[in-house]
């Protein structure tokens, strides 16, 4: 260890940072796969009893899309069933449904069943209409149910979103996967369990084999660091730089004269709910200096109101605010360190995260 450089061990213990930030935040990149490697065709029900939790049913759903109702012990015996824990403004989970639709398509007539579970981080995810709008808009054509009581989220003991259970044919949980990537490895394990389906049940046939790559998925580089989740609301906000954090109520912030790498400033006056802060004066300003390719910006308002979006000074693009859910800030070709700033022309912005890319 004497040889090694300072430097590097920074370097190292950085990442490890990272890493523990993504898997306390709830929301994910590619992290972790968890399953037992096992050859399922030479096991029987009480072999895996002994290896794998049965799996959990839908608890008390608040509502379903593109079906009327569905339970996971209906398809017990009878299909393989993936669990895909999601909340729509999740940008990593926006970047999973492409995946999710094209295993879908490819596997729906060969007994894959797959129930995406909106489980909300946010009051505005509740509402029904809101869930529909975003299942038309990433086109998913498989059954969501709503979980806005969280009631199958805890069922399934899960932290994460997004995340994914596999569920064989005989209703054991053999496979999970939290986070974004991994998907070859979660296919290969879905034709695995498709075709221990098909032995089972006497059905003839192939399962194709051939990794699907949707042309709509979007590529994510993790080799450089990006700036954590950053939250405004006062439950969560403690990146914030000039200000009370965990602090409610109505404030007016200065803007500083110098900002540090992912700290979170406000400039104006602010109200600082528990799930966001809402500018109540216009010409509001937020400040962020970010380490990543690409910013998102979970937003909304009642009224439509316009925001200038400057990067290093230099004006960017100017968005208009209303519908609740997820913006997309900056999409530069390369990584890097950059200021951002948001001018806000009017009152009433709700601002509740930054997620970065």
């Amino acid at each position: 260890m004497s040889n090694v450089k300072p430097y590097i061990l920074i370097a190292v213990v950085a990442l490890l940072a990272g890493v523990i930030y993504y898997l306390e935040s709830g929301k994910v990149m590619q992290v972790r796969t968890s399953d037992i490697i096992k050859n399922l065709s030479k096991m029987n029900k009480e072999e895996k009893a002994k290896l794998y939790e049965p799996a959990k049913e839908i608890s008390s759903p608040d509502g379903f899309v593109n079906t009327d109702k569905i339970t996971v012990g209906e398809h017990i015996g009878k299909d393989v069933v993936l669990v895909d824990f999601w909340t729509y403004s999740c940008i990593n989970c926006q970047r999973t449904i492409p995946y999710l639709n094209a295993w879908y398509e490819k596997y729906k007539d060969k007994g894959l069943v797959i129930i995406g579970v909106h489980t909300p981080e946010f009051e505005f995810e509740k509402k029904y209409e809101n869930v529909l709008a975003a299942a038309k808009k990433f086109d998913i054509k498989y059954p969501v149910v709503i979980d806005n009581d969280f009631s199958t989220w805890n069922a399934y003991g899960n932290r994460y979103w997004p995340r994914k259970y596999l569920i064989d044919i005989d209703g054991y949980i053999v496979y999970d996967h939290i986070g974004e990537g991994g998907y070859e490895k979660t296919e290969k394990k879905i034709q695995e369990l498709l075709e221990e389906r098909m032995r089972v049940l006497g059905v003839a046939g192939n399962i194709d084999k051939e990794i699907s790559k949707p042309g709509s998925a979007e590529e994510v580089d993790g080799a450089f660091p990006r700036s954590p989740e950053i939250y405004f609301g006062a439950d969560r906000n403690t990146y914030l730089g000039n200000g009370s954090s965990n602090t409610r109520g109505e404030f007016v912030f200065n803007e500083p004269a110098g900002v540090k790498t992912n700290i979170l400033y406000l400039d104006g006056r602010w109200n600082m709910d528990s799930e966001y802060a809402e500018n109540k004066s216009a010409g509001a300003k937020i400040i962020f200096r970010y380490q990543a390719q690409k910013v998102f910006f979970v937003a909304s308002a009642e009224n439509e109101t316009e925001m200038q979006v400057l990067k290093d000074g230099v004006p960017h693009k100017t968005l208009k605010i209303k519908e609740s859910g997820l913006y997309r800030l900056i999409e530069d070709e390369n990584w890097g360190e950059h200021t951002l700033e948001i001018i806000i022309n009017s009152p009433g912005l709700k601002a509740f995260t930054f997620t970065f890319g």
